[in-house]
């Protein structure tokens, strides 16, 4: 059996005591400086009141300011703050941490700089360590919503890090029958291919909000949806070769673009700009959510219009993108370049 200090009690990381404690290692869940009514509803009854599911008995919880305390003797570190903590969980606890034992995110997201450089977090986090840090960062990928994992539903992710003999331990904590590991080293392919997702998610949601504001019109628009979806998996994968990240990665991008799409606030971003709302309409209908599709599609065309300056690519190999930029950043109005997909292969 082994220890496992989860920090962050957002919804991923909270489903994945699900499958830790049902091996039977010991879980701490540890919430971050937001979740402390989180922790104190999961003390009452194990209940999360965001996750909408009941944790399991035995599952031992701590607030932010007990952290010490709950990673203390701990096997393994789970980072489970949204991106938006990824500057608050390096500053204030990898000072803290036993630097002999791993770390592995689920925290998704990728930052930009002006020369159109792309950085994951596991590479951020790397440049905030000292240079002598020993401390070893994993990190998790793939199609995998919270609820779905708490509910037991077969699910297929990856796990991405420097050292296999490590990563095979790692998943060997969490494998079971409905949760199922893959590994890489392409640290850089996997998360940037589950980062690029939530953009292009919004960007097929398009298609679900042009059909409801249509109504019932005879037409199923299927065709319009996975037109969005093709041409989304096209531009990822030439982001993937763009970051040097292997082809292969294009699985999880795919896979993660069609279980967001189906459910979630990417979904939902992409549903209100699709019926016609603009986007201070559509972040005012989801004020005080997390929106993480808008951050990373607005920083993943950000690179893509400095590389273009530099003469590394061209914008017109990315009407999707750039037509969501605008719609988030430029006042546009809803106008899908459908021509612009054309391709001579």
């Amino acid at each position: 059996m082994s220890k496992v200090a989860l920090i962050g009690a957002g919804q991923m990381a909270s489903a994945l005591t699900f499958p830790l404690f049902e091996n039977g290692h010991e879980v701490n869940l540890v919430g971050s400086p937001l979740d402390d009514e989180v922790i104190d509803r999961l003390r009452e009854d194990n209940y999360h009141v965001n996750l909408l599911r009941t944790l399991h008995e035995g599952v031992h919880y701590f607030k932010c300011a007990q952290v010490k305390e709950a990673i203390e003797g701990a096997d393994l570190i789970v980072c489970g703050v949204s991106s938006f903590g990824v500057d608050w969980f390096a500053d204030e606890i990898f000072p803290i941490l036993n630097e002999d034992v791993p770390l592995i995110s689920v925290t998704k997201g990728m930052l930009d700089f002006e020369d159109g450089t792309m950085l994951t977090y596991p590479e951020y986090w790397q440049t905030k360590l000292p240079k002598d840090s020993k401390l070893k960062i994993y990190a998790i990928g793939g199609p995998c919503t919270a609820r779905d994992l708490a509910d037991h539903d077969p699910s297929f992710v990856g796990y991405c890090g420097a050292d296999l003999e490590t990563l095979e331990w790692i998943r060997s904590l969490f494998s079971t029958d409905y949760y199922i590991i893959s590994l890489t080293k392409d640290v850089v392919g996997l998360e940037c291919a589950v980062a690029l997702k939530n953009g292009y998610a919004l960007g097929t949601a398009l298609a679900i909000g042009i059909k409801e504001k249509l109504g019932d019109d005879g037409i199923n628009h299927n065709n319009m949806k996975a037109a969005l979806f093709q041409e989304s998996v096209k531009e990822m994968l030439d982001l993937l070769r763009l970051v040097g990240g292997s082809e292969d990665m294009i699985m999880f991008a795919a896979g993660d673009l069609d279980v967001t799409v189906s459910a979630g606030r990417s979904r939902t971003v992409g549903l209100l700009l699709g019926k016609g709302y603009t986007i201070e309409e559509t972040l005012a209908q989801l004020k005080g959510q997390t929106l993480e599709a808008v951050v990373i599609a607005t920083r993943t065309a950000r690179a893509v219009k400095a590389l273009a300056k530099r003469g590394k690519v061209k914008i017109e190999d990315f009407p999707l993108l750039m037509h969501v930029d605008s719609l988030l950043n430029e006042h546009a109005t809803l106008n899908i370049p459908w021509k612009k997909f054309q391709k001579n292969m």
